[in-house]
C-alpha cells in the first residue's frame, strides 16, 4: 500500500494504522480514536466524527484486492481504520465473521447481472432483509466488544425512516450492557418494517411509535444529545448513520460493487464503474465519497425519490426544504437532511414503471428503492459499466408491489410476523417527546439498578455502569 503524500497517513496491508485519530466535522472538539467516534455518534459539537486522514491505495493494492470476497473486504477496509492496539487484527476478523455469520447468502452479498447491463447487488440477506444488517451486525460486534472489557453499559438511541430500526434492535437485542431506545414514523414505515421493531419482546429493547415524519423524530434525540451531562450520565450513543463505525462497514459495498461490474483491472488508468445509490439520510453516499477519496476510480450517483433536495441541490444549488416530506413508495427515503455528488430524482410513477419493467424483463422483484436506482440504468444509453445497490429485499414492500401490479414472494420469517406479539409506546403530536424519552431512560436505569441490587443480594457478580447485571 501506497503512503498518502496528501494525508500524511501511512499504512500496512496487514493491520490497523499505527496512528488513526477522528476529529468532528465541525471542528470543535479533540481528536478521538475508534472507541472514542464508535460510542459518541455525534460529536460534542454535533459534527460528526470522520477519519482525520483517509487512507490512500495505489493500483497494485486495488488489484489485489479484486479477487477478495465481501467478507474479507470488511476486514481489510475496517483494519485500515481501527488500529490493531484497540482490536487486535485476529479479533477484528472473528467479530466480523460473527456479524455475518446470520446472514442467507454463504457470499454474504450477492450481484445479479440482469438484462440490459442492469446489475444489482444485493445487500439484503441479513435478518431484517436491509442493506443496514451489514453495518450494524459489525457495529454491535464492536460494541460489545469495548462493553465487555470496560464492564460499561451503554443508551442507545435510533430514529428509523423504515430499516434502520429493526436491523440495530437486531444487532443488540438481549444483550445485558445496552438498552436501546427506537423511535418510528407512526404510518411512514411499511406493515413490516413496523413488525420487525414491535415484534422483539426483550427487556432491553424500548420502541416508541411517534406521530411525526422522520424528520421531526430526530429533534428530541439531537435535544437529548445536546444536554451534555445527561448524555453522559445515561452514556448516551447513535446507531443512526452518523456513526462513523456504520459508514466505515459501508465501505466495502463500492469495493465490492467495483471489483465485480470493472471489466477490466489490466489497464492503466483502472476503468471508471459508476455506482448508483438509493440514497435517504446519506450514510451510503458518504461511505461511496470515501471510497472515492481512498482511490477508488468510481463515479457515484444518488438516486432518490421525490423527496429531492439532495437532487435540486446537486443540480440547481437548491438547498432549500419543502413544506412537508411527502409519503413515497420508498418510504426509508423520504429525508430531505443530506450530501452527496451526482443525482438523479424518480417519481413513483417512475418507480412503478422500473419495477415493472425489470419483472418483465428478468422475472426479477426490485423493492422500491432499487427500484430508483433502477430507473437511473434505464434512462442512460451510454452502456457505461454500472452497479446499482439494492438497499431491500422487495418482500418488505407488498404495498409498492401490489400497486405495480407483481405478486409478492414472502418468505416465512416475514410472514410469522403477522402473527407475534407486538409492544410499542406511542408519541402523540403535542407531547413533548424529548421528556418522554428521559423519563424512559431514568426508569430503566433505575429498574436495572435494582437489578443489580438484587444479584448482587443473592451473591451473584453483575458489571458496572448503570447497574446492568451480566452474570
Amino acid at each position: 500500500m501506497s503512503t498518502s503524500a496528501k494525508g500524511g497517513w501511512a499504512a500496512s496491508g496487514g493491520g490497523g494504522g499505527a496512528s488513526m485519530e477522528y476529529v468532528s466535522t465541525r471542528g470543535g472538539t479533540g481528536t478521538v480514536d475508534f472507541e472514542g467516534a464508535l460510542f459518541s455518534g455525534y460529536a460534542p459539537d454535533q459534527g460528526l466524527f470522520m477519519p482525520q486522514h483517509i487512507p490512500l491505495l495505489d493500483g497494485d493494492t486495488l488489484r489485489r484486492w479484486s479477487s477478495l470476497s465481501y467478507r474479507e473486504l470488511v476486514k481489510e477496509l475496517c483494519s485500515l481504520f481501527i488500529t490493531a492496539e484497540l482490536i487486535p487484527r485476529s479479533m477484528l476478523n472473528d467479530l466480523i465473521d460473527r456479524a455475518f455469520s446470520r446472514f442467507r447468502h454463504k457470499d454474504v452479498v450477492h450481484l445479479s447481472r440482469l438484462k440490459d447491463g442492469l446489475n444489482v447487488l444485493e445487500l439484503w440477506h441479513g435478518v431484517t432483509y436491509a442493506f443496514k444488517d451489514l453495518s450494524l451486525s459489525c457495529t454491535g460486534q464492536f460494541l460489545q466488544y469495548f462493553l465487555e472489557k470496560k464492564q460499561k453499559h451503554v443508551t442507545i438511541l435510533v430514529g428509523t425512516s423504515g430499516d434502520t430500526g429493526s436491523s440495530a434492535i437486531e444487532s443488540v437485542r438481549g444483550q445485558k450492557n445496552m438498552d436501546i431506545f427506537v423511535l418510528l414514523p407512526k404510518g411512514f414505515c411499511t406493515q413490516i418494517q413496523e413488525l420487525q421493531m414491535t415484534t422483539v419482546i426483550e427487556d432491553n429493547v424500548h420502541v416508541f411509535a411517534a406521530h411525526g415524519n422522520s424528520d421531526e423524530i430526530d429533534e428530541p434525540i439531537k435535544e437529548l444529545f445536546a444536554d451534555v451531562d445527561f448524555a453522559r450520565k445515561y452514556n448516551l450513543m447513535s446507531l443512526n448513520s452518523v456513526n462513523w463505525s456504520r459508514i466505515m462497514v459501508q465501505i466495502a459495498h463500492h469495493f465490492y460493487a467495483y471489483f465485480q461490474c470493472a471489466p477490466s483491472l489490466d489497464t492503466t488508468p483502472l476503468p471508471v464503474v459508476e455506482i448508483v445509490v438509493p440514497t435517504g439520510g446519506g450514510g451510503n453516499i458518504t461511505a461511496g465519497c470515501i471510497a472515492q477519496k481512498m482511490g477508488l476510480p468510481i463515479r457515484l450517483v444518488a438516486a432518490v425519490n421525490s423527496n429531492d433536495i439532495i437532487h435540486r441541490t446537486v443540480q440547481h444549488g437548491d438547498f432549500s426544504l419543502s413544506e412537508s416530506v411527502k409519503a413515497t413508495l420508498a418510504s426509508a427515503m423520504d429525508i430531505q437532511l443530506s450530501e452527496t455528488l451526482h443525482s438523479c430524482s424518480a417519481s413513483d410513477e417512475d418507480i412503478v414503471r422500473a419495477m415493472q419493467r425489470c419483472w418483465e424483463e428478468n422475472h426479477y422483484l426490485l423493492c422500491p428503492h432499487s427500484a430508483v436506482a433502477a430507473h437511473y440504468h434505464y434512462s442512460q444509453p451510454d452502456g457505461a459499466p454500472r452497479c446499482c445497490l439494492a438497499p431491500a429485499s422487495a418482500a418488505k414492500f407488498q404495498d409498492a408491489l401490489l400497486r405495480a401490479g407483481l405478486v409478492p414472494q414472502l418468505p416465512p420469517e416475514i410472514t410469522a410476523l403477522t402473527a407475534m406479539k407486538t409492544r410499542s409506546t406511542p408519541l402523540d403530536r403535542g407531547q413533548d417527546w424529548a421528556q418522554a424519552l428521559r423519563g424512559w431512560i431514568e426508569a430503566m436505569a433505575q429498574w436495572r439498578e435494582a437489578q443489580r441490587h438484587c444479584l448482587a443480594a443473592s451473591g451473584q457478580q453483575g458489571i458496572t455502569g448503570q447497574g446492568v447485571t451480566q452474570t
